[in-house]
């Protein structure tokens, strides 16, 4: 498979960085290229740097949701990915990122990419940016037999 322009290998960090004007599915299918490509050749974390992709709006909740389920098929749950975004990007509840973590990926957005490397590198999920639901609350007080 070829790899988009602007895509290169640092150690186990692939990093994406698409400049220019795209229509959001095109953009979509730019970054599920960095993530499969990511994937084949063993990174195991992808920085996507698209504070340089311009041409379209804001994506709806639909929207997120789907392109965060095919980037969660193309990542096949070993790949983690940050985003860099402009801040009118960015769904303020973290839509999309609460929807590929249901679908087995695990990522994040930043408005800076200093803040993208230092989740990347630490791998957690300060708890007080994004809480991902508590799955634990549908067997609360059951005791199976």
């Amino acid at each position: 498979m070829a790899k988009p322009d602007h895509f290169e290998i640092e150690g186990d960090l692939a990093v994406f960085r698409p400049v220019g004007s795209f229509s959001l599915p095109e953009a979509v299918r730019l970054i599920t290229l960095a993530i499969s490509s990511a994937q084949e050749q063993g990174a195991g974390k992808l920085l996507v740097v698209a504070l340089e992709a311009t041409g379209f709006d804001p994506p709806s909740l639909a929207s997120r949701y789907f392109f965060s389920q095919e980037w969660a098929r193309a990542a096949r749950g070993s790949v983690r990915l940050a985003m860099v975004l402009r801040r009118e990007m960015i769904d303020p509840q973290k839509f999309g990122v609460t929807a590929a973590a249901n679908a087995g990926l695990v990522s994040d957005v930043f408005e800076t990419e200093a803040e993208a490397r230092v989740w990347l590198k630490d791998g957690r999920v300060k708890t007080e940016d994004w809480k991902a639901p508590d799955k634990r609350r549908k067997t609360e007080g059951h005791r199976p037999g």
